[in-house]
Formats: structure tokens, C-alpha cells, sequence
């Protein structure tokens, strides 16, 4: 506890003290977090569908695909980094930690280049696979191109997050998501309304939030030079091959699997397109719905996550094992408080965002059927925050697999074809998709065979 203690120290000690109490502390910041990060996402479309319309609100929708396929390459390695500088901080191993950093930052901000660039010269045929109506292309594709812009923001910023993260620090990235957000408010409001720039005004409000919140991360890390060995000098960004080993080996199959998941949600959305405007504005508000409604669940399971990592650095076994189950007691509460709401209220939490009542109507149906689906996560997120936690890298691969791919776009199948639903088939499938999955995950934690597993920090 003494280095928690220390004047200029960032982080916290994760491997003492109640094990409820501090995953509850240490993960509310992230559920703020990524609560506030899902409400400005959704202030572009409350703002789109109100003073634009179906085709605005499938424009954003469509044309964001690629930030919704990109964002998780930035948080797979985002991950990767949090995990090894977590069993690192349990470990006390700070010399690795600063070489981590460095090493982290470059090939972020390197690989997100390289991706803003693909995505502006092939964002038509990206919006052709999508299925993208002809009413909506010319929205989509300012969108795609100008969001693009920010990638490099969205990388910086979930890499300075990811190392803090590790550390057992959560605050920090909650002040740095609330400037993006206050910006994004601000200019989207300014951008559609005042200036009716549409779709092209929310991606040019989006992409300077991003911008803001990289800037908010990157002036801390500066204020604390001193415990990262901060320096604007090529020498601090020189990769180290090993530890970028690491990085790699933990990261690759988190990205690979969160894109199972995208390419499912891909097809789901390319499915839901298909049969229409109606359905398609109803897929693209539901979708923005059930993040938001699954980000107390997600914040707990990162949290969880680096919990899990610290405890197993510094050899506490038994706590890392204990630190699960408090997980699925609060991720299964917050499960249920979702719901609720969809199951008393649905009609008007769709009507925040459009007015079109056939939407309306289709989205309460939309929110009864998820609420499988969260549930299924807060079960499933919560024994692979051990999965992610012990570096199991391989097992994160298959889950993902499943998730994404197998069961997402299978089920799917099944149910519009066997069963005869049609488009609701889409949205059953996607809601029982994290089934299996979780049914592995129990089963591996039950198995015991994480408390066995090669630790980062001896490799």
C-alpha cells in the first residue's frame, strides 16, 4: 500500500482489503465512464433522428460501422497492456512498466494511422457490403471519412487508459471521457441545429471529442512525467521487442475476437438494413440501446479484469478466484435493473430518439427480447474477466469465435429459417448468442486450471 501512498503515485493497490468494496470502487469510475462515452454516442443520433430524420439516424448508423469495427482494435490492445501492467504493478516490477508504456503508445498510435487511411480510401465499398439504402449513402459516407480523422485520438487515448487501468486507476480516464463529452455535446448541437451540416456536423463534433479526451490523457501523463519517465524524446517510444512480444500474444486474439463479434453485428446490422427503414432505424437505435444498458456490466468486467491481473501478479490465488464471484453478484444486479426498465418502460426510452411511432413500437419489442442478452453477459463477462485476467489468450480467441461468428450469425440463421421470424430472428439470435460462451467460461473457472497458468510477468 505504500507506493498508493507515496506523493506524485498513480494507481492502487488492488490485492488488499474487502474484495466487494474495492471491485465496487475501483469500478465505478469505469461504468461512469463508459457510461458517459455511450451518452454523447447517443446524443448524435437523438439529436440526428430529431432534426434529421430515418435517413440521418441510418446515415450516423451505417457510416460508423468502421469506428465501431476500429474502436475495438484500439481497446483489444488497450486490454493487452492493462492485463501485463496489472500482473506487473502486483508483481512491483516498475522498471517494466515504464517500458510498457513507451512501447504501448507507439504501436497504437502507428497502427491507427494505417487504419484512418484505409478507412477514407475504401469507405464506399465498405458502405456497399453494408447494405448501406441509397437515401443514406451520402450521409454515411461524410461520416465515415471525417470520424477516420479521429483515429489516432481514440488509439492515444485507450492506450493512456489502459496503462492506468493496469495500475488500478480509474478516475483519470472518467475526467478525460467527460471533456470529450462536453465537447461533443456542445459542437453537435452547434454543428446539426445551428449549422445544419447533418451527419458530416455529428462526425466532425465526434472526432473532436476524441481529440479533446487524448488531450485531457495526454496532459496528465506529462503532470506525471516522473512515474513513467515521461519524456517527449524518441528514446521513450523506442519499442522494446520483447515486451511488444507480450503485446502482441495478449492483444491479437482481443482484437480478433471483439472483430467476431463486429463481423457478426456487421451481418446482423447488413441483415437488418435489408428489410427496410423502419426496421433498420430500429435496429440502429436498439443497438446504441443495449450498450448503454450494458455498461454497468462492462465496467465491472474491466474492472474485474485488472483485479483479477494484480492479485494474480502478487500470487494471491485464492483472492483472484473470490474476486469472480463478487463480479457476477454485481454484474447479475445491474443485469436485472436493465430489465426492468425495458420491460416497464420500453416505448418511452425509444421515444428519445425518434418519433416515428412504427419505430416506437418495433423497439419495445426490440428491448423485451435483449433482455436475454443482458443477462447472458453479465454471467458470461464476468468469469472471462478471469479468462482475461490470467492471460489465457487462447480461450479469449475461441469465446470470440463463438460469440461473434458461430452462435451470433448461427442462431440467427435458425431463426429466421427453421423457426420463420424473419427479422426478429436477427435480434434473438444476438440476444442468446453469449450463451455457450458463458457456459465455457463457467467451466473453465470451475476447472481450476487458471490458478495453474504461466504468469506474464515470468515469461
Amino acid at each position: 500500500m505504500e507506493r498508493t501512498a507515496a506523493k506524485g503515485a498513480v494507481g492502487t493497490n488492488l490485492t488488499e482489503g474487502s474484495i466487494m468494496k474495492g471491485l465496487i470502487v475501483f469500478a465505478i469510475p469505469i461504468v461512469l465512464t463508459n457510461l458517459v462515452q455511450q451518452l454523447y454516442s447517443m446524443v448524435d443520433l437523438i439529436v440526428i433522428g430529431q432534426f434529421v430524420g430515418n435517413v440521418g439516424t441510418v446515415g450516423v448508423n451505417t457510416g460508423g460501422e468502421m469506428a465501431d469495427l476500429v474502436t475495438p482494435v484500439a481497446m483489444g490492445f488497450s486490454t493487452a497492456g492493462q492485463i501485463y501492467i496489472a500482473q506487473l504493478f502486483g508483481a512491483g516490477e516498475d522498471g517494466k512498466i515504464k517500458r510498457t508504456v513507451g512501447t504501448l503508445l507507439t504501436f497504437m498510435l502507428a497502427a491507427s494511422v494505417v487504419l484512418a487511411a484505409a478507412a477514407i480510401l475504401f469507405h464506399r465499398q465498405v458502405l456497399e457490403l453494408l447494405n448501406c439504402p441509397a437515401e443514406a449513402m451520402g450521409q454515411a459516407s461524410s461520416y465515415m471519412i471525417i470520424t477516420a480523422l479521429g483515429y489516432p485520438f481514440i488509439f492515444g487515448y485507450n492506450a493512456v487508459c489502459g496503462v492506468l487501468r493496469g495500475m488500478g486507476e480509474s478516475k483519470k480516464p472518467l475526467y478525460f471521457i467527460l471533456v470529450a463529452a462536453v465537447i461533443n455535446i456542445v459542437m453537435d448541437i452547434f454543428l446539426v441545429t445551428v449549422i445544419p451540416l447533418e451527419a458530416a456536423g455529428t462526425a466532425i463534433a465526434t472526432a473532436l471529442s476524441q481529440m479533446g479526451s487524448f488531450i485531457a490523457a495526454f496532459i496528465f501523463m506529462w503532470k506525471k512525467k516522473e512515474r513513467f519517465d515521461f519524456v517527449l524524446k524518441p528514446s521513450y517510444f523506442k519499442i522494446d521487442l520483447h515486451i511488444m512480444g507480450i503485446l502482441i500474444k495478449l492483444g491479437v486474439p482481443q482484437v480478433v475476437r471483439s472483430m467476431f463479434v463486429r463481423v457478426g453485428m456487421l451481418w446482423v446490422n447488413s441483415s437488418a438494413n435489408a428489410y427496410g427503414l423502419v426496421v433498420s432505424a430500429t435496429n440502429s437505435v436498439g443497438n446504441k440501446l443495449q450498450k448503454f444498458l450494458e455498461v454497468f456490466i462492462q465496467g465491472i468486467d474491466t474492472a474485474s479484469a485488472s483485479m483479477v491481473g494484480q492479485n494474480l501478479g502478487a500470487r494471491k490465488v485464492e483472492r483472484a478466484g473470490k474476486t469472480s464471484l463478487c463480479t457476477v453478484a454485481a454484474a447479475v444486479a445491474c443485469a436485472a435493473f436493465s430489465a426492468v426498465l425495458c420491460l416497464l418502460i420500453p416505448h418511452q426510452i425509444f421515444r428519445i430518439f425518434t418519433q416515428d411511432e412504427a419505430v416506437i413500437e418495433l423497439g419495445a419489442t426490440f428491448l423485451r427480447i435483449f433482455i436475454v442478452h443482458f443477462f447472458a453477459s453479465a454471467v458470461t463477462g464476468s468469469f472471462q474477466a478471469m479468462v482475461t485476467g490470467c492471460g489465457f489468450v487462447e480461450l479469449g480467441f475461441v469465446l470470440g469465435l463463438l460469440d461473434g461468428v458461430i452462435c451470433k450469425i448461427g442462431l440467427s440463421l435458425l431463426f429466421i429459417h427453421v423457426f420463420d421470424m424473419g427479422y426478429l430472428g436477427l435480434w434473438w439470435g444476438v440476444a442468446c448468442s453469449r450463451i455457450l460462451p458463458g457456459l465455457i467460461c463457467i467451466g473453465y473457472y470451475i476447472s481450476g486450471r487458471w490458478k495453474r497458468r504461466k504468469l506474464l510477468t515470468e515469461e
